[in-house]
């Protein structure tokens, strides 16, 4: 579930586009849609084959020097001390090889770039919808139990299960072992894949999977909605009762783990909504349309927002953040505190919205209005140099990657006060000609709506 913008394999082009933070793993790169509805493979008879490894360019720095056969010796003699059994340990030794191919990989990955309504005509189509409907009324009883167990609503899971693996339909075919003890020596993200390695361990020392079982995306996720070993073990739950987790082939025990994982280590906020589209006012004070800010739904009607066919939101204190995926000129939607649950699923803003959206679609929502124009988009080399100029003018952009990160869109808001233009955080040529002008500048913060 994560590698940049984690989850699916419907990833792989740059972006000029949404995304927020940097994440943690891949999207499992994000399935082109397919020519017609995925029916999913028996999926038991995939098997890792043996790797036979590629060896790294050099020594890590960050491992004093450390060779690979060094490191690894090491690892295993923490996994050790962490209870992992000198015979999970010898099993899956053929498998712990460093590949550098994978490395390659994990500093090459580049990120969401389309439109967020093209993005999501794709990836919560009608077709992914109705298998989602299809998949809650095959597995009712599964899905009845999670909700009163967890009380995380059916449409949610199945969204969730549909991106990541088209309902593991693709679950990825490469050893996971060596990608996680590959991305574990390598220095950029090291400590975050020692401990995904010994989960593993630990995984196949309690008996869910043996090491030539554990196959999925690059990026070392496992499951039909993509596990890291971590979230596997702590949150993966038996849901059909054969004595093991398999998160590859039970589907009771993948609604029951992401239920689990939603519910627990996502916070879910049980009866609460987590997106609805509505309808925005020409004259709605753009400044206060940001994920950062909430306000009462109450406030939000008197500002003159109402759901898409003109009814009025109802007159209560439930807070809800205005979020403009595409600017004031593209969908707009309310986005509740459950709808953090997404970004931290994959705080890609483009996919988290996406996932959101579908999750409403399957739930019963109508499909969401369409721009009633061309909505204009930085290019990526655009969005680099504007990036380059906020920092000039003296805001934190993070790393200026011509990624729009949250960071960028609260910096493109304060510009946009500045300068009296729209404050609704999507960066246009306007505003790029007007700091290109700009003299350099203390960037002040942007006041917090109250």
């Amino acid at each position: 579930m994560l590698t940049s913008c984690s989850s699916l394999r419907i990833l792989a082009a740059a972006v000029a586009g949404l995304c927020a933070l940097p994440s943690a793993v891949s999207a499992q790169q994000l399935l082109p849609r397919p020519a017609r509805p995925i029916v999913a493979p028996k999926p038991a008879t995939l098997v890792a084959p043996r790797p036979t490894g590629l060896a790294p360019a050099r020594d890590a720095a960050c491992h004093n020097g450390a060779s690979f056969k060094t490191f690894l010796s090491q690892l295993k003699q923490r996994a050790i001390k962490e209870g992992v059994s000198q015979r999970a340990i010898a099993e899956a030794s053929p498998y712990l090889v460093y590949d550098q191919s994978i490395v390659n990989r994990d500093r090459g990955q580049r990120v969401f770039g389309e439109l967020f309504t093209k993005f999501a005509g794709r990836m919560a189509a009608n077709y992914r919808m109705q298998q989602g409907k299809a998949h809650i009324k095959k597995y009712a009883a599964a899905f009845a139990r999670e909700e009163k167990e967890y009380g995380v609503p059916p449409a949610v899971i199945a969204a969730f299960w549909g991106l990541e693996s088209d309902f593991g339909a693709i679950i990825g075919k490469l050893p996971t072992l060596p990608s996680l003890v590959s991305l574990a020596y390598d220095c950029r993200r090291s400590q975050r894949f020692q401990d995904e390695t010994i989960a593993a361990l630990k995984i196949i020392d309690r008996g869910d999977l043996t090491p030539s079982q554990m196959i999925g995306s690059w990026a070392g996720e496992l499951g039909q909605t993509q596990f890291l070993p971590t979230r596997y073990l702590n949150y993966g739950v038996d849901y059909d009762g054969d004595g093991r987790i398999d998160l590859l082939h039970s589907a009771p025990d993948v609604i029951g783990s992401t239920a689990n994982y939603i519910a627990k280590g996502l916070k879910w906020r049980r009866g609460e909504p987590w997106l609805e589209e509505v309808r925005m006012p020409a004259n709605f004070p753009w400044e206060k349309a940001d994920l950062t800010i909430q306000l009462p739904r109450a406030k939000l009607a008197r500002l003159g927002v109402t759901y898409p066919d003109g009814r009025p939101l109802p007159n209560d204190n439930l807070p809800a953040s205005v979020l403009l995926p595409m600017g004031r000129k593209g969908p707009a939607f309310l986005a509740y505190p459950n709808f953090s649950a997404y970004t931290q699923w994959n705080n890609s803003l483009i996919y988290s919205t996406t996932a959101a959206y579908l999750a409403t679609r399957i739930a019963g929502a109508a499909s969401m209005r369409l721009p009633a124009g061309h909505v204009a988009q930085l290019s990526f080399g655009e969005i680099k140099e504007l990036q380059q100029l906020l920092v000039r003018a003296g805001f934190n952009v993070g790393k200026v990657d011509g990624v729009l990160g949250q960071q960028t869109r609260s910096a493109v808001k304060a510009m946009q006060v500045k300068f009296g233009l729209p404050a609704d955080s999507w960066p246009t040529a306007e505003l790029l000609a007007r700091m290109r002008g700009a003299p350099r500048a203390q960037a002040e913060p942007l006041a917090r709506a109250q």
